[in-house]
């Protein structure tokens, strides 16, 4: 793409005109400082905000083995409508990736992608650590410490010689927090239809004894940790008070057990959702800067998978489309500001992954912009979603949705004018 957006508003209020030449972002200007014969193409974009694209950390887009819930081409259509230009893929599908041999697989299977991508490696009693080293990782990880989908936990002395290989090799390690020995078997005895249950099961306390064990064997390898999908604020504090970098989903920020009512199964994941008084305490700490990145842990299973009782349904849901969205209209409503949202999901997780070249509109930047209209807000609705599941926990809150994302200057959505466009699938390993 050859195109100037001018009168463009930054996240930081600045009104700038900004040069797009090839895959990078050539200028940024002075609003009325780049002359128009620069460009093939003038946007203009008065009253609107020019954002860096958002960087999803923690993604399951299913393939291989789970196509028939998500697969790289459909999740990442709704990656790009939600603003979402690089997304980083966990290891637990079929078979996981916890070898060269499968990671090479899945990259193949990315290369159906529309935004950009990394790909992350597991640890199983199975792994092979010296061909998944030999790959272009992202990070290791999500290293689970209980079981979720995939049945990936692991015990507590090869989580220890992972951490030590990791820090070997200087890698990152994103950690799924529990502690199943303080899971609440009691739990067990509520019913079927008692969504609830999940929650009471799976305890806080689980969560939060688990990554304070996370972060001593950390410590003791000199390890990078990241805790993925934080749901306390206890556990939030703990990684933060010991140097560490935290994720929150927006499942965890928005939604409490008081909704589990009404989403029913439809609810259920892993770390379950939290008290209303927890939620209030984690979104304080996404606000004041205590949490690092926002990512989604985007989980999508059909609905007949999750229309089971609360013991049989699969844990996790879809939020890859939906998480700009929700932020963004937050900061319509004045509880967050933009400039947090930027870091949150674009300037942070470039930086705590290192990422160059990604979550920040500057000169020699790559062209992932995100084009929104604060004022363009509209209820989110599954039907209108891109994910194969076909569903959301959010059905009818508000959403401020992209009109145009570009990825590395390629028009990946574009709902500019009438109706929507897609484009090709130009996305690229970043760490390739």
């Amino acid at each position: 793409m050859n195109a100037l957006f001018v009168n463009a508003t930054l996240a930081d209020g600045r009104v700038r005109d900004v040069l797009v030449e090839g895959e990078r972002v050539a200028a940024v200007e002075p609003a009325g400082s780049v002359p128009t014969a620069t460009a093939d193409e003038v946007i203009d974009c008065e009253g609107k905000h020019l954002l860096p694209g958002a960087i999803d950390a923690h993604v399951h887009f299913r393939q291989p083995g789970f196509e028939h819930k998500e697969d790289w081409h459909t999740g990442s259509r709704s990656a790009a409508a939600g603003g979402v230009t690089t997304v980083v893929d966990q290891p637990n599908t079929d078979p996981p990736t916890v070898t060269g041999g499968a990671f090479d697989a899945k990259a193949e299977f990315a290369g159906r992608s529309l935004v950009d991508f990394g790909v992350n490696g597991g640890v199983t009693a199975d792994w092979d650590p010296d061909s998944l080293f030999a790959r272009p990782l992202f990070a290791l990880g999500e290293v689970f410490l209980a079981d979720s989908t995939g049945d990936m936990g692991i015990e507590a002395d090869l989580f220890a010689d992972a951490v030590a290989r990791a820090a070997d090799e200087d890698v990152v390690v994103t950690v799924h927090a529990e502690d199943a020995e303080l899971f609440d078997r009691s739990a067990r005895d509520r019913p079927g239809d008692d969504a609830d249950a999940w929650s009471a099961y799976r305890t806080a306390e689980a969560e939060a004894a688990a990554v304070e064990r996370a972060l001593d064997v950390g410590a003791d390898s000199d390890a990078d940790i990241h805790i993925a999908h934080t749901s306390t604020p206890e556990g939030i504090d703990a990684a933060s008070d010991a140097g560490a970098t935290c994720e929150v989903t927006p499942h965890h920020l928005f939604l409490s057990r008081e909704d589990l009512p009404e989403l029913g199964t439809f609810g259920r994941m892993n770390p379950p959702l939290r008290s209303e008084a927890r939620r209030e305490a984690v979104f304080e700490r996404v606000a004041d800067g205590t949490v690092d990145v926002v990512a989604t842990d985007h989980a999508p299973h059909t609905r007949a998978e999750k229309d089971a009782s609360i013991w049989e349904a699969p844990s996790g849901v879809p939020g890859v489309e939906t998480m700009l969205p929700l932020l963004l209209n937050e900061v319509r409503e004045g509880t967050l500001a933009l400039e947090r949202v930027r870091d949150l999901v674009a300037a942070n997780p470039a930086a705590v992954f290192d990422v160059p070249g990604k979550g920040r509109v500057v000169e020699g930047a790559d062209a992932d912009l995100v084009l929104v209209d604060l004022d363009s807000a509209r209820p989110i609705s599954g039907d209108d979603l891109h994910s194969k599941c076909g569903w959301t926990p959010f059905e009818g809150r508000p959403g401020v949705f992209p009109e145009l994302t570009l990825v590395r200057g390629h028009v990946a959505y574009d709902a500019s004018g009438d109706g929507e466009r897609f484009g090709d699938a130009v996305g690229e390993n970043v760490r390739a």
